[in-house]
This record gives structure tokens, C-alpha cells and sequence, in this order.
């Protein structure tokens, strides 16, 4: 993607704006999404309870007695993707119009969202499955990316962090695209949202909850953040963004996923495992806006980044079925059945960037640029 430097107004700062040299893609940042889905599986397959139980036909910590407690510190794998997202929508709306915004961001999300939710439900519609397909009223309902605060059903399990992304390119394309990028406004967009996030969780309101959502901004802040220092990374305020954002993102991590107190408790997360995995997030994306993971550029990291979204979308209810059939079904042991569900979930997923997004992400996107 094109970094493309915008001239501040006077009126916004008296010091002149820095800006990274002009490239086509941070592939790094491609290889560490990839990392983060990953984690996510990981998390799914064995690191929680829930229906994978009955996909393995006993508890993930059964089949992974010693890794089920590092796998469940997979699910952190999601506040890394909010860093990530962060950092590229500032990067990708800066210097663009609002509906360029609009029309790259909705033709990124829906034609791979639209074959995932179309995809599932026929899958669990098949009568070798023991899983309960959606009628088709809810599964509609889905295919609009608002049924988690319609309160429908949900097809995909993932589809909530879809809603807090939405959430997050609303507020952003308001405050920021909408008016136009620059140092000076993105500053206090993350400033006004990590106040307001602050007072939210103070004011016990749902409605602000659901705009400001404090557990999650300060991961999106800080993504925001670090892209100010991939600008210029002498720039003290994005610096003090980004430390602010972290902590107060690893006490929400913590506050929520801490579970050493509970003796029903699948898997034991520890508080340091949590900061630690949060930190990881915060410094890798930090590596790359400092350029120091520049080396990093092999073409397939461009492939790992393409196959993530479609991966993440799809892994966790169709990964279900292929771990009953290999595991149950067909008798392979626990680390196989692992091993070819993650390499079965990244085929799908490259046929679906090549028989899906590919074909179908330029021409939404097209249609809805040119769109009045």
C-alpha cells in the first residue's frame, strides 16, 4: 500500500510533517497476520472447550495435555489483529477521499465474508454433519455483518471481531477521513477516543460501550499510534499514544482473560503469559513502522497476507468437521489431525482469494467508487 504524504494546514502545527518513504507494501506485516490467525486456530483446535470437544471426541487438553495450556493464549491473536488494523487503515486512509475509503474497505470485507457465511451453511446442512445449520431467516440476517448486535445467531464464531473492525473504520472515516488526514487531527482522534473510552467504562452506559468499546480501542489506538511513528519516529506524541494504549490494552487482556482463580477453567492463562502476548502485538508492529523488519520482503509473505482473512473466517466451524473426520472418523492421531486441518483450512483459503476476492473485491470496489 502507497504512503502518501499530506501537507499539514498552518493552522495545525508550525513544525513541518515528516513522512516514511513512499512503498508498495510492508510485506512484514503481511507474514505477521498470518502469525496472528494462526494463534487464533490454535486457540480454536486446542485451546478452549466448547464444540471442538465433540470434534475430537474428548477435551482439547486431553489431546494436547502440555500445549493446550500455551494454545490458550491464542485468542490474543485477535487484539494483535487490532493493532495491525490500526496501523493500516490510518495508512490507507490517509489522503483519501471518504468513499475511496468506503469502497475499499466494504470490497476487502464482503466477498470473502459473503462466500464464508454461504459456505458454512452448506456444510452444516449436510446430513453427515452433526452440526445445526441456521434457518434461513437468521442466516440472511447474517450475510449483512449485524447480526452479533441484532442479537441472530451467528454463522461464523469470528464474525464479532468483524463488528468491532466495523465499529472502529465507522469512528475513524468520521473523525479523520471524512475531514481529512493529518498528524494533527489523527492525534487527537486518538486522544478524544482513549478519553472517551476511559469515561465509558466509568459511566456504565451500553449504548457508549458499544460506540467507544473500551476493550478494544486502546489496541486499535495503538496501531493508529505506530503508524504516526512509521511517519517519523521522532514523533513524541505518537510515541505517548502508543505506550498509553498499551497500558491500558494489557489491563483489559488481563482483566478479561486471567482465569487462575477459576477451577472450572479449561486452560490456566497467567497474568505475565497475557502482558507478554500483548506485548509481542505491540513491539512486532512497532518493528516493522521502524523499518527494522525491512528484510523481510519474500513475495510469499504477499500470499500469507492474502490467505489470512479468508483463513480467519472460515477455520473455526468448518475446522470442526475436518478434525471429526480425520480424528474420529479416519483414526489419525491428535498432532496429524492438527497439523492437515491447518493446511486443509489454508487451502480453502487460498481458493477462496482465488476464486472469490480476487474476481470479485475490484469489481465491488469499482461499482461502489463510481456509485453516487
Amino acid at each position: 500500500m502507497t504512503v502518501r504524504p499530506t501537507a499539514e494546514t498552518p493552522e495545525a502545527t508550525p513544525r513541518p510533517e515528516r513522512t516514511a518513504p513512499r512503498e508498495t507494501r510492508l510485506r512484514a506485516l503481511d507474514g505477521l497476520r498470518l502469525i496472528a490467525a494462526l494463534m487464533v486456530a490454535a486457540y480454536h483446535y486446542g485451546g478452549r472447550g466448547g464444540e471442538i470437544t465433540q470434534a475430537w471426541g474428548s477435551s482439547a487438553g486431553q489431546q494436547f495435555p502440555t500445549l493446550h495450556n500455551y494454545f490458550a493464549y491464542g485468542c490474543l491473536g485477535v487484539q494483535v489483529f487490532f493493532v495491525i488494523s490500526g496501523f493500516v487503515i490510518c495508512m490507507s486512509g490517509w489522503g483519501r477521499p471518504l468513499k475511496s475509503f468506503f469502497a475499499s474497505r466494504a470490497s476487502r470485507l464482503l466477498p470473502a465474508y459473503w462466500a464464508a457465511v454461504l459456505l458454512v451453511t452448506a456444510v452444516f446442512a449436510l446430513p453427515t454433519v452433526a452440526y445445526k445449520a441456521l434457518s434461513p431467516s437468521d442466516t440472511l440476517v447474517n450475510l449483512t455483518m449485524l447480526q452479533y448486535p441484532l442479537g441472530v445467531d451467528r454463522i461464523l464464531g469470528v464474525c464479532w471481531t468483524l463488528w468491532a473492525e466495523v465499529r472502529f473504520y465507522a469512528l475513524f472515516a468520521l473523525c479523520v477521513v471524512l475531514p481529512g488526514a493529518s498528524r494533527r487531527r489523527v492525534i487527537l482522534f486518538c486522544a478524544g477516543w482513549t478519553l472517551a473510552a476511559a469515561i465509558t467504562q466509568g459511566a456504565h452506559m451500553p449504548l457508549l460501550d458499544i460506540v467507544f468499546m473500551p476493550e478494544y480501542a486502546p489496541f486499535f489506538i495503538g496501531g493508529v499510534g505506530l503508524y504516526l511513528v512509521h511517519r517519523d519516529r521522532r514523533d513524541v506524541y505518537a510515541w505517548g499514544i502508543v505506550a498509553v494504549s498499551f497500558l491500558i490494552g494489557q489491563h483489559y487482556a488481563v482483566q478479561s482473560l486471567w482465569n487462575a482463580g477459576d477451577p472450572n477453567a479449561f486452560a490456566h492463562r497467567s497474568s505475565l503469559g497475557i502482558v507478554l502476548v500483548v506485548a509481542f502485538g505491540f513491539v512486532a508492529v512497532a518493528a516493522i513502522a521502524l523499518g527494522w523488519l525491512s528484510w523481510a520482503n519474500w513475495r510469499w509473505l504477499t500470499v500469507a497476507g492474502a490467505l489470512t482473512y479468508p483463513f480467519y473466517l472460515v477455520h473455526e466451524h468448518l475446522g470442526w468437521v475436518v478434525v471429526h473426520t480425520l480424528h474420529i472418523r479416519l483414526g489419525l492421531p491428535s498432532a496429524e489431525t492438527f497439523a492437515l486441518t491447518i493446511a486443509s483450512m489454508l487451502l480453502l483459503a487460498w481458493l477462496l482469494n482465488r476464486y472469490v476476492e480476487k474476481p470479485l473485491t475490484p469489481l465491488l470496489r469499482a461499482a461502489l467508487a463510481k456509485a453516487r
